[in-house]
């Protein structure tokens, strides 16, 4: 039976290795909300929550997921005994509205912690086929073009199999045109607009159309699926939608709609595994492939999207990257590789995530702790 008597949370602050630049600010150093399940017997989970410091990305923060763990989600789950993680998902939903990244961090901490009770690695329990990931990296929004490509020349050395352009209006087609130049027509790129488009701007987009992208992702508002179909009718380009993308209803729309042909599917913004692997059928049946983001983890995020990413109709290279592109130091061990390839290994040797949450990195990083017990 699955079960937690203790809940700990925890805020840590690491200082990115180097400044990361979207469309909507800049982030220098990632508050990140660490969670620790216990179950009656000792055995211990960690997850993390993915939410920003600002709500920039979606309505959530790391300071209202904080709250709504405490207030709402954990008392759904602390002392309750359930027959599988499956059910954890339906639990967290009843009249609680919204706050996907508070309830997918104690969901996938719970499909975690059910994996190491069974004694099986988490990407065998949620289903993956894989073991290995291809690799991409998502490279921030430059002060010049020529900047961007020196990023993009080092990562095309470093073997990733896709390279992601952020890109927003005046930092756009002069620079996905100079990657495209600098890496040749075989090179794998997608753009990442992070909302900072309008229709307005169609005429800008679809000159996009020239570098032979896989994608385009997210272009328009992040609650959108109306328009993205409107747009996609008027680019060459794949549209593939990511903040939009919140359950399964909204790939249902996005096909019935044309808004895309791609989802990027990241476990946090969609409420756990539960909700993922949903998303992730719905797409198989339908041929819309799905890739995984991510949102500057640290190691255990790190841990459960690599383990999402096993699954098999994850075909394109997610964004995936090394625990040394972000951090000079992570909070596992083993950090996070990858091989001249561009391939990531999924950890298949021992139970639960692969990795061993190294608490005297986590102490030191920490900044304030809160325990939630069973009544």
């Amino acid at each position: 039976m699955l079960r937690i008597d203790r809940l700990t949370l925890r805020e840590i602050r690491m200082p990115l290795r180097e400044p990361f630049a979207i469309s909507s600010g800049m982030v220098h150093e990632r508050r990140i909300c660490l969670l620790q399940l216990r179950h009656p017997d000792g055995l211990v989970s960690w997850a993390e929550c993915v939410a920003d410091e600002m709500p920039n990305y979606s309505p959530e923060t790391i300071d209202t997921a904080w709250y709504a763990i405490k207030a709402w989600i954990a008392p759904r789950v602390l002392g309750k005994t359930f027959h599988s993680s499956a059910e954890i998902f339906n639990a967290l939903e009843e009249n609680i509205r919204g706050h996907r990244m508070a309830k997918a961090a104690v969901e996938m901490g719970m499909w975690e912690l059910a994996a190491r009770l069974q004694e099986m690695p988490l990407a065998k329990v949620l289903g993956g086929a894989r073991t290995e990931i291809a690799t991409g990296i998502s490279l921030g929004i430059q002060n010049n073009p020529e900047a961007l490509v020196a990023k993009a020349r080092a990562a095309q050395a470093q073997g990733y199999r896709k390279i992601k352009v952020k890109i927003k209006p005046g930092a756009d087609v002069e620079y996905v045109a100079a990657v495209r130049e600098a890496l040749g027509p075989e090179a794998h790129l997608m753009a990442d607009a992070n909302n900072a488009y309008s229709l307005h701007d169609v005429q800008v987009l679809k000159q996009l159309d020239a570098f032979d992208l896989i994608m385009l992702e997210q272009p328009l508002a992040w609650d959108d699926i109306v328009q993205h179909a409107t747009l996609q009718r008027q680019l060459k380009t794949p549209i593939c939608l990511d903040e939009s993308i919140t359950g399964v209803d909204k790939a249902e729309d996005m096909v019935k709609l044309g808004s895309g042909k791609i989802i990027n599917i990241k476990p946090g913004r969609v409420g756990g595994f539960a909700s993922s692997k949903a998303i992730h059928d719905f797409c198989a049946q339908h041929n819309i492939p799905v890739w995984c983001g991510g949102m500057l983890e640290s190691g255990v995020g790190r841990a459960y999207n690599v383990a999402l990413a096993a699954l098999p109709n994850f075909i394109l290279p997610g964004d995936l990257s090394p625990s040394a592109r972000y951090w000079e130091q992570d909070i596992v061990t083993p950090e996070w590789t990858m091989d001249a390839r561009g391939m990531v290994q999924v950890p298949l040797a021992q139970p639960g995530m692969g990795v061993t949450v190294n608490l005297d990195r986590v102490d030191d990083l920490t900044v304030r702790v809160e325990t939630l017990m069973a009544r």
